[in-house]
């Protein structure tokens, strides 16, 4: 099979089409023909072999052996059913995976051997290019709002807003009957306030006084997707939780405590995929596209996304 991979670690030009042998899957395992695969930051600092915990060298990318597959999420069609496997997933369905990467097993493949519970159904009447956005952004925001634990009624605040992660967790926290209250650029008030949002206040450094102005009391809890960690802890109520993307870490600043979303431990949680699909078919979660790109030119893609401002995803298309 055709994938694409580095043997080492760069700028986008060390992707390149590579072959490998295809892969079989094992008990409890599917393998999946890739439609497409979306392009993520993570995606580019593995590349990079750059730690996304703390911008440092990862040397441990490199005893995976190369080359080395990005990709975190995908959608395709389940074309092999290991033995042994319970699911009542059939081949020749269109299905949405997520995956962490490990030397050539990344979701940038034209056959994705995945856990059976990292897999569900596509969202019905979604394309194999959209869907494959759903997963991990969507894993992200879901297990953020579980972790700052609110109850309906409660004001959120999210930076970040307009990205995907912080699109995600405005429509989800509408969901769950909270009080939204979310930054924005002025190119993008309007995108945000389709999104959910009951209050949008200008992006930036300071944005924790716009907060404020809203919210005098302070936020009930905080998502920040924008990394401005200690910069806007202050807009949180002390004895609020804040979460932080990138895994970032403090001790707690004034009372509100932080707490490092890891989703990688949950790329095996079917219950949360499937919620995920339920909403996207209920219209409460959208998935948003910026670009698509083939397969062979997914330098172009993350070249496009390092230069930040994408609005929606970025996505390798593997299929025709």
């Amino acid at each position: 099979m055709k994938a694409i991979g580095f043997y080492e670690f760069g700028g986008p030009e060390v992707l390149q089409v590579v072959e490998l042998p295809d892969p079989i899957p094992g008990p409890g395992e599917v393998r999946v023909r890739v439609g497409a695969a979306a392009v993520s930051p993570t995606d580019t600092l593995r590349r990079a072999g750059i730690r996304a915990l703390d911008g440092k060298p990862a040397p441990e990318l490199a005893e995976q052996g190369f080359p080395l597959v990005p990709g975190m999420e995908l959608a395709g069609v389940i074309d092999l059913i290991g033995p042994n496997t319970e699911t009542d997933l059939q081949v020749g369905e269109h299905v949405v995976g997520a995956i962490f990467p490990s030397g050539t097993r990344g979701a940038y493949s034209e056959l994705v051997v995945l856990p059976v519970e990292s897999v569900v159904r596509t969202p019905e009447g979604v394309d194999d290019i959209a869907a494959s956005t759903l997963a991990m952004n969507g894993l992200t925001a879901m297990v953020s709002l579980e972790t700052l634990q609110l109850d309906r009624g409660q004001t959120i605040g999210v930076t970040g807003a307009a990205g995907t992660y912080g699109g995600y967790v405005v429509q989800l926290a509408k969901a769950a009957g909270l009080q939204v209250i979310a930054d924005a650029a002025e190119k993008d008030r309007d995108l945000v306030r389709s999104l959910g949002a009951d209050v949008v206040v200008e992006r930036g450094d300071d944005v924790a006084d716009r907060f404020l102005e809203i919210a005098p009391d302070g936020l009930d809890g905080l998502a920040d997707g924008a990394v401005l960690n200690e910069k806007v802890a202050r807009a949180v109520k002390s004895g609020g939780n804040l979460v932080t993307v990138r895994h970032f870490e403090s001790a707690p600043v004034n009372g509100v405590t932080f707490h490092a979303v890891r989703v990688r431990h949950n790329v095996r949680d079917t219950d949360k995929l499937d919620r995920l699909r339920r909403l996207v078919e209920e219209g409460k979660l959208s998935l948003r596209v910026a670009r698509t790109f083939p397969a062979c030119e997914a330098a172009e893609a993350h070249r496009l996304l390092e230069l930040g401002g994408t609005r929606g995803r970025v996505v390798l298309n593997f299929g025709d």
